[in-house]
């Protein structure tokens, strides 16, 4: 996905700040260990499509020393379901985006082709795997899909369009977050129908198609969010750059 209004674009477009550590899938899992130690709920892997067999390996060489919490799969939902089909039983917890209910909107926003029949498919595989969302007796989640939405200005994502499909070719019992916090960041400026930000009425459509759907599980984004939503990755503390460090 290349989307032209990402506000990650620093370090998923931008080739100077697009600098990784290469390890060892051992170091990966030792890594996973130790995230696990920590205390932490998950071990979430971001945009993995193109390390799978990576991904895969690492996670054979953590689970007999003890992983143990849920591995979840964070994607831009533009995947192949060749692929997801090798993540059959080793994946808990898939959290893909549905961008867009048109090829036309995908491929000039986003720089993709056949968006809607890739995505779709991918969700529907993923929901074959994991099914609806499962959490334990404090509310973490332990397996299942959670599905994101981003709100996008003058309905260019074709909201409508994709909640009328999860509903009635998914689950209507599925997890959505619907986000309304769209800004024009990257390269939005550039095309007038998404120099602004999302307005009170697309914002209220939105809820309104949720509840005639019967969608209500997961959560509901405010119309205005805050800054915070607006990383500088040229700031030690991307999210709150303005912010010291916490002492906690």
């Amino acid at each position: 996905m290349r989307c032209v209004y990402c506000q990650n674009h620093q370090i998923s477009q931008d080739p100077a700040r697009m600098k990784g550590r290469e390890i060892t899938t051992g170091a990966l899992a030792r890594q996973m260990l130790r995230l696990q130690d920590m205390g932490c709920h998950n071990i979430n892997f971001v945009s993995p499509s193109h390390f799978v067999p990576q991904i895969v390996r690492a996670v054979l060489e953590a689970v007999p020393p003890g992983l143990k919490v849920p591995l979840v799969y964070n994607t831009g939902g533009y995947d192949s379901v060749d692929t997801l089909k090798l993540l059959d039983g080793i994946i808990d917890i898939y959290l893909p985006d549905i961008r867009y209910s048109d090829n036309v909107n995908a491929r000039r926003y986003s720089a993709v082709k056949d968006y809607v029949t890739v995505n779709r498919a991918a969700i529907k595989e993923m929901f074959r795997q994991v099914g609806n969302l499962v959490v334990d007796e404090d509310g973490i989640a332990q397996r299942g899909l959670i599905i994101r939405h981003l709100i996008l200005p003058g309905g260019l994502a074709g909201s409508r369009a994709s909640l009328e499909w999860l509903a009635g070719e998914v689950s209507p019992e599925v997890h959505l977050s619907i986000m309304a916090q769209y800004y024009p960041a990257h390269r939005a400026p550039r095309f007038p129908e998404l120099a602004r930000r999302v307005n009170r009425r697309e914002y209220d459509d939105i809820v309104a198609v949720l509840g005639r759907l019967g969608l209500e599980n997961g959560w509901l984004q405010e119309l205005g969010a805050p800054d915070s939503y607006r990383p500088d990755f040229g700031q030690p503390h991307p999210f709150n750059p303005a912010s010291p460090p916490s002492s906690r």
